[in-house]
């Protein structure tokens, strides 16, 4: 039985990835700062460890038996682009401190693949309709946010550590991922479930408040489809940074369109002030392709799927008060 483990599992993707590898039949342990906040994850074991601490990250890279013959970095301090904008230092600080950490440990313990899950948020801004990125276009780099420098800082020292310790690294650069069991309020959640979250709240005909115009472009991976492209990336051969995202793209008026139809309601907009981040970013999904990876879900399915959980969040949490 392969061992495994999972850092960041107490969050949305790396939650959902613990299940996936427990169906794969692999002896899995998560680790977090936290308890996932949703469900009970099927784990073998759960540690709660600050992996900003470098014995920590010893700790949870020390398995019965050994070390695991898998590790997977998800552990990161992140959330929707309010947050981004609003928490720089900590995300800066906090992730550069997880990542250094993670890497270093993992080389010097001897484990012989690394899983790290980098951002798009490492490309620069595009205009709607650009020619689709590939992976090497991220340098010269011109990221919108510290949040993406620290990502792309961060696949560096992977890389490094890689050639010097011969690690297989496996990164991936996640677009917009959604889906059940994910944060969808407090200022962490991402723009899917905070429009779920907002059509749930209204009555039909109320009115929602969206940040910037709506024009913003953006691609929604669902998580069933994120997880599958982990473990298919992970036991591929491929080198350096890889885009995993569905090529499906859509505007943030579009998204609020697919979700009033999923829910049954007529709802206004009231388009007002906020961070909306990049105008547009448009990917190749080449190199995933080549693992035999193909989304399954697109965007109206994967709402069909979220929304309905999310409006019972609002249900129970409206009956608690």
């Amino acid at each position: 039985m392969k061992k495994a483990v999972v850092c960041g599992a107490g969050g949305f993707i790396g939650g959902h990835l613990v299940k996936k590898l427990k169906q794969e039949g692999y002896w899995v342990r998560g680790v977090d700062i936290k308890e996932h906040e949703f469900t009970r994850l099927p784990a073998d074991e759960f540690l709660l460890l600050d992996l900003r601490e470098e014995a920590n990250c010893r700790v949870a890279l020390s398995v019965p038996g050994g070390v695991p013959d898998e590790v997977y970095q998800l552990a990161a301090d992140m959330g929707g682009m309010g947050f981004i904008h609003s928490a720089e230092c900590e995300i800066m600080r906090n992730n550069a401190l997880i990542n250094i950490h993670m890497t270093h440990t993992a080389a010097t313990m001897g484990i012989k693949r690394y899983f790290f899950s980098s951002s798009v948020c490492v490309y620069r801004n595009m205009l709607p309709g650009e020619p689709e990125m590939r992976e090497e276009e991220a340098i010269p780099a011109n990221p919108d946010n510290e949040y993406g420098w620290e990502k792309l800082y961060a696949e560096r020292v992977a890389m490094a550590y890689s050639r010097r310790y011969g690690m297989a690294v496996r990164i991936a650069r996640f677009q917009n991922c959604y889906g059940p069991e994910g944060t969808w309020r407090g200022g962490r959640e991402k723009a899917p479930a905070a429009i779920c979250r907002k059509v749930a709240e209204v009555p039909d005909g109320g009115t929602i408040e969206i940040w910037g115009d709506g024009t913003a472009i953006r691609s929604y991976t669902y998580v069933d489809d994120m997880v599958d492209g982990i473990f298919r990336l992970m036991h591929s051969d491929l080198e350096g940074a890889v885009n995993i995202g569905c090529p499906q793209y859509v505007s943030v008026n579009e998204l609020v369109a697919t979700v009033c139809e999923v829910a049954g309601k007529r709802v206004k907009v009231r388009h007002v002030e906020g961070p909306v981040g990049v105008q547009s970013r448009n990917f190749s999904n080449e190199r995933i392709y080549s693992t035999g990876w193909r989304p399954r879900v697109f965007l109206k399915e994967g709402i069909q799927r979220t929304y309905p959980w999310i409006e019972a969040q609002v249900r129970q949490l409206r009956g608690q008060l």
